[in-house]
């Protein structure tokens, strides 16, 4: 997995973003669009830190000023092995813009990413999500050439523009949040911005 992650990144980062043409393609974004605050988290599905983001901190977060209309968030893609790459691929495959499928992912990461080669994992990712009940194709999804150009573009902007070098990692207003990822850092950090 390892010698893949490498080989996966030295392709990936030299490829230039714009020839994806994914102008049809909505990122996973929750909140007030003129929001003062917006906060960028570059995550992988297979990351068990992104994970305890989504069921610790974000619930907080998303009542504290996601509801409010004080932040948006977009959920950016920043896969670290093929099981997170595929994973993704699945949380864009409606496109429709919602976090349902991302955080049903995020709370079943234990079961899903259980298995020795990617076969067995998409096979758990599969009965994972039929059991979700989101009505996707789960094989098209996978195949899904569209959004996999998407999903690797936003990791080779985190690269470029924000040196992403592990996930997750928070974007507050184009600077990245440097603190311990405590829900307790991020509200003091928001709330000096609003």
């Amino acid at each position: 997995m390892k010698k893949f992650l490498i080989i996966f990144v030295i392709f990936f980062i030299n490829l230039n973003p714009k020839s994806f043409g994914n102008e049809n393609l909505n990122g996973i974004v929750e909140g007030n669009e003129d929001a003062k605050i917006e906060i960028l988290v570059y995550e992988s599905l297979t990351c068990p830190h992104c994970a305890t983001f989504h069921k610790e901190i974000y619930p907080d977060l998303k009542k504290d000023f996601i509801d409010k209309g004080l932040a948006k968030i977009e959920f950016k893609n920043f896969p670290l092995d093929l099981a997170g790459l595929n994973a993704s691929k699945i949380a864009h495959c409606k496109n429709d813009g919602k976090s349902d499928i991302l955080h049903f992912l995020y709370y079943n990461q234990d079961i899903w990413t259980k298995g020795e080669t990617i076969e067995q994992i998409n096979l758990n990712l599969k009965a994972v999500i039929n059991k979700g009940n989101f009505e996707i194709d789960f094989n098209k999804c996978i195949n899904n050439k569209k959004i996999e150009d998407h999903i690797l573009e936003d990791r080779i902007e985190g690269v470029k523009k924000f040196e992403i070098n592990s996930t997750p990692t928070l974007i507050i207003n184009n600077k990245k949040f440097d603190k311990p990822l405590t829900y307790k850092n991020l509200k003091k950090a928001i709330e000096k911005l609003i």
